[in-house]
């Protein structure tokens, strides 16, 4: 099979070029109301941090607490993405590209840390190392938590990418690094700074970790705000902050990620991609491998079997754990399937079409990822009560706050799915006289399809972790293995914390593992 690429600058095909600014209504209409869920809780910040007048809102805003706030939330942000880039991108080109022993075992562990929750895993250090609370524990516990963000989107790609590419610019004189730079790096750059832009995001959102750690970000700063006083205007107000933070990073993202682009004219290159033989390199790199994987798996892991180990039979409430697990499955599973539901316009319109409105829509799905998750909680009890009373503590309205919360994992990987599936397909289709929706569900759909599965495992894995929205929208009577372990750690009863934390990293476990195990 044959590949064909798209540099910067090159035409695309006729008639279905990224060029096209208006897309279809039966994609166009889905999208906005994708987008009019992720904006709501813009609304209701909008409301309540105008509510004493835009004076009073403002000196929130400029005061010199909100810029420390600032200051360190985007450092914080900073350090974890870089650390994230340099892991994801590091161990995506040894599990894809080279001959690396025990390839399979690395790549399946490179995405196990999607399973462990950020708070986890901050219990599991700062118990063992108390001197590492602070900006270095809160920047260690995230990186380890947040680089398969970048290493499953920059693998996924380096399995696409047509090797012939790589081979005309080796037998041109090239060796190896300057392949990688002048070949490779630039069609790795949209999937690497899309994985960068879901970790800032991520760190941005972050409540568990932070709060552990003691590390004082908005996110903390906007919870504490709102139990410590009925005027929710101080917190709304942060919450507007870190929406023009957010919206800054999307445009800074859509920037980076340039105009480059390849695609596919069948399911697969002709024959696997060429992998380097590393030598002498080889040890060297499985200890990095190794390193890797045993801070962010096997140290949680081991301190989770400590915790067990000093329990007795009295913390394992075997009833309730085995409801408590099928709850979050149960609530995980529909959160998933329809934040995958509302992304999938929005992602074909983001690969297919340029334009204001493409580009609105597109960012209009990330305005509540960075939001914390108490703040799109109290938006849709906001909402609720006032116009929609039959929801409130519902579990409709907790699925919503998961779509809000993560649609933007779902419409990127929706996004580089579709930008490798062929447009010349989607052409064809049309010019013999196929509707839009026909083309999306026969061509543009089983294209992308394993891309749209994965965006939804992953998506399945972060909402079993949610925390904060889970704790204030759950409906009466029901929790999650994250809302009783958090109950639990609240009263340090960390041996009956033990059992639901492990129970929750098994069941992540099982998508994450899936999402590792493609043939490397």
């Amino acid at each position: 099979m044959s590949t064909t690429t798209r540099p910067a600058g090159a035409q695309a095909p006729a008639g279905h070029r990224r060029g096209r600014r208006r897309p279809p209504a039966v994609l166009a209409v889905p999208a906005a109301l994708a987008a009019a869920l992720a904006l709501l809780p813009l609304g209701y910040l909008g409301v309540r941090a105008l509510e004493h007048g835009p004076g009073y809102a403002w000196d929130i805003a400029a005061d010199q607490r909100t810029l420390e706030l600032l200051a360190r939330s985007t450092g914080l942000a900073a350090v974890v993405v870089a650390g994230c880039l340099l892991l994801g991108v590091s161990l995506a080109w040894l599990t894809v590209r080279t001959r690396l022993p025990g390839l399979r075992l690395w790549a399946v562990l490179a995405t196990l840390p999607l399973a462990v929750p950020s708070y986890v895993a901050a219990f599991a250090w700062v118990s063992a190392l108390p001197g590492l609370a602070g900006f270095t524990g809160a920047a260690l516990v995230l990186t380890l938590a947040c680089f398969p963000y970048v290493y499953l989107p920059v693998a996924a790609t380096l399995r696409g990418i047509d090797p012939e590419q790589e081979e005309a610019a080796r037998s041109l004189g090239n060796g190896p690094w300057q392949t990688f730079r002048r070949v490779t790096l630039p069609q790795l750059r949209p999937a690497a700074a899309g994985g960068g832009l879901l970790v800032a995001l991520y760190v941005l959102s972050d409540f568990g970790a932070v709060s552990i750690m003691r590390y004082e970000t908005f996110t903390r700063a906007v919870h504490t705000s709102y139990r410590a006083s009925f005027d929710r205007t101080p917190a709304a107000v942060l919450g507007c902050v870190l929406v023009a933070l957010t919206i800054t990073l999307v445009l800074a993202e859509v920037r980076t990620r340039g105009r480059a682009g390849h695609s596919r004219t069948g399911r697969g290159t002709s024959r696997p991609p060429l992998r380097v033989p590393l030598g002498r390199h080889a040890l060297p790199a499985q200890l990095w491998c190794g390193t890797v994987a045993a801070a962010a798996v096997g140290f949680p892991l081991a301190t989770l079997g400590y915790w067990i180990a000093v329990g007795n039979t009295a913390t394992w409430d075997a009833p309730r754990l085995l409801e408590t697990a099928l709850n979050t499955v149960t609530v995980a599973a529909a959160g998933a399937a329809l934040t995958t539901a509302l992304a999938l316009p929005v992602g074909v319109i983001a690969a297919r079409y340029r334009g204001r409105t493409a580009q609105l829509l597109e960012q209009a799905a990330y305005a509540g990822h960075a939001l914390p998750g108490i703040t799109v909680a109290l938006a849709l009890v906001f909402f609720s009560v006032r116009y929609a009373y039959p929801l409130y503590q519902q579990l409709p309205l907790l699925l919503a706050a998961y779509a809000v919360l993560f649609l933007p994992l779902a419409v990127g990987a929706t996004r580089a799915a579709v930008l490798q599936a062929p447009p010349v397909l989607e052409d064809v289709a049309r010019s013999l006289g196929r509707s839009p929706l026909r083309v999306l569900r026969e061509i543009t759909v089983p294209l992308a399809a394993p891309g749209v599965a994965a965006g939804a495992a992953l998506t399945f894995v972060v909402i079993m972790k949610e925390l904060p929205a889970t704790l204030l929208l759950r409906p009466t009577g029901m929790d999650t293995l994250a809302t009783r372990l958090w109950s639990q750690t609240a009263l340090s009863a960390y041996a009956g914390a033990a059992p639901y934390a492990a129970a929750l990293v098994l069941i992540a476990a099982v998508p994450a593992y899936l999402l590792g195990r493609h043939r490397p």
